[in-house]
């Protein structure tokens, strides 16, 4: 069941293309930004208007982006406040790295529960699904 749900939640996934991105209030370059967020930053589409996305982050804060400025890449955000990352799908594998919270990280697969992810600097490893927000 949780493989034909992937599918479909990840149509409704997209992450930040440009290097940084402005969140805005309403979908003008003339709205107000709200914030600004990095490059793989996971967001959830609510809806489409023209070129522009409403989104909301894991934190359930919404917004408008410009949809030129997204892509289908998947990332993952850490919403724990620290999470650990293992050589394997599981507690029983070896710590190879730490992650805190609103640490960006590239999906690289996933296994029952687990997410194999990369970090900005090249570690990779698996962190536990429920520590993470994204696709």
């Amino acid at each position: 069941m949780a493989l034909m749900q992937s599918p479909a939640l990840a149509r409704d996934m997209v992450s930040i293309k440009g290097s940084i991105v402005n969140m805005r209030s309403g979908p003008t370059t003339r709205s107000e930004i709200l914030w600004q967020l990095k490059r793989g930053y996971p967001l959830q589409v609510l809806k489409q208007k023209g070129r522009w996305l409403q989104v909301r982050d894991f934190e359930n804060d919404k917004g408008w982006v410009a949809r030129a400025l997204t892509n289908r890449t998947p990332h993952y955000i850490v919403k724990a406040s620290k999470a650990n990352m293992r050589s394997g799908p599981g507690t029983r594998y070896r710590l190879v790295g730490k992650t805190q919270r609103y640490d960006l990280l590239r999906t690289r697969g996933a296994k029952a529960g687990w997410v194999k992810v990369e970090r900005s600097d090249g570690v990779k490893g698996w962190i536990s699904k429920r520590l993470l927000w994204g696709w």
